[in-house]
């Protein structure tokens, strides 16, 4: 197998590509900022907003037998940008500008695995069906996931490579920079915290339950996509099999970050980070962190998607999100994660890179 990832950077993609070389593939991580740290990925820095680049990278990628594309682009503004058709029309581009070349010149492909989520269900424009089911109508909105499905779709239609969507709830992992990583937005709020003698407060939204994907959960559903016949053609719902609120696992998010979990209160992250910077920059010479200095370089668009995830910039109890993945389940995909122990081990990760600040050395 030789395995394409589009978005390498990212959460989902970084994952991907990690889990796929674990398995023995030849992998190939495509990203406008490729990652450091996946071993024996060829690592090709390729903006997918260029044809004519894409054009020329794919001219040495003939022989790829597996698409993940987990690459996305983002307006400044995140949350308002979800229904913009300027942003739409650019993810459609993206992946275009990659598969056509790709599905003409490479006669090895066998299969492509695109990425969506839950608000291919509407949950960013209110409540939406519990659970959200895979054979549910399409939801009725404009969003890139569509355009990009039927783009796909059609072109699959008679040929022998297969394709499979995947739909994750919030998804945890590593990534720089990235546009919706919790676990960066949360570490840099703990260290600056913490930085200040101040215990992990829990910031005070709106109560959601909903269900959290580990990164590398997602990855091996990626895999099992890659080399599973009967997931051909088909959609899936994925988590880590539990519903979870931040309440419960705010304890052992602190316990992960060396900290007391502290009472809740009102934060805005995206704009509460404003003045964060010269704390965080004590933080990385305190600990010689390898971090980016720039928070912006660290969290990226981050700040904004906590804010929507913790309900931080909404009033009232929002609407739960919850999806069945019974559809996976009675596919052969059997796998879970304990969501408490997936904080544990994600922050153990950015400590180990000296992202974050260690264990036991205050």
């Amino acid at each position: 197998m030789k395995v394409l990832v589009a978005g390498a950077s990212g959460v989902v993609g970084h994952a991907a590509a990690r889990h796929f070389m674990e398995r023995g593939c030849d992998v190939v991580g495509l990203a406008r900022r490729p990652p450091g740290d996946l071993g024996k990925a060829r690592l090709v820095a390729l903006d997918l907003c260029d044809q004519d680049a894409c054009e020329a990278a794919v001219s040495s990628l003939r022989d790829t037998t597996h698409v993940v594309y987990a690459a996305s682009h983002e307006l400044p503004d995140l949350v308002s940008g979800w229904g913009d058709e300027v942003q739409m029309q650019t993810n459609l581009a993206m992946l275009r500008n990659l598969l056509q070349p790709l599905l003409r010149d490479a006669p090895s492909l066998r299969q492509v695995t695109l990425l969506q989520g839950m608000k291919a269900y509407g949950v960013h424009l209110g409540a939406i069906t519990i659970p959200a089911r895979e054979r549910a109508p399409r939801h009725q909105h404009a969003n890139f996931y569509w355009l990009q499905e039927d783009w796909l779709r059609a072109r699959q239609r008679g040929q022998e490579w297969r394709m499979t969507i995947l739909r994750p709830q919030v998804v945890f992992g590593q990534a720089l920079g990235g546009s919706m990583n919790l676990m960066a937005a949360i570490g840099v709020y703990a260290a600056v915290l913490r930085e200040r003698g101040e215990p992990l407060h829990m910031p005070r939204g709106t109560r959601w339950i909903f269900e959290a994907v580990d990164a590398d959960l997602l990855a091996r559903a990626c895999y099992w996509c890659a080399t599973t016949e009967a997931c051909a053609g088909k959609t899936f719902n994925l988590h880590n099999g539990e519903a979870f609120e931040w309440a419960s696992s705010w304890p052992a998010i602190a316990q992960a970050l060396d900290m007391q979990a502290g009472p809740a209160r009102p934060v805005s992250f995206a704009r509460e980070a404003l003045g964060w910077q010269p704390t965080w920059e004590r933080v990385v010479d305190r600990y010689n962190l390898v971090a980016p200095r720039q928070l912006a370089d660290f969290v990226g668009l981050s700040f904004q998607y906590a804010d929507r995830c913790f309900g931080t910039a909404s009033e009232g109890v929002r609407a739960p999100s919850l999806a069945s993945t019974l559809k996976a389940r009675a596919a052969g995909f059997q796998d879970f994660c304990d969501t408490d122990e997936m904080f544990r081990r994600w922050f153990s990760r950015y400590q180990a890179l000296r992202w974050l600040p260690p264990l036991h050395s205050h």
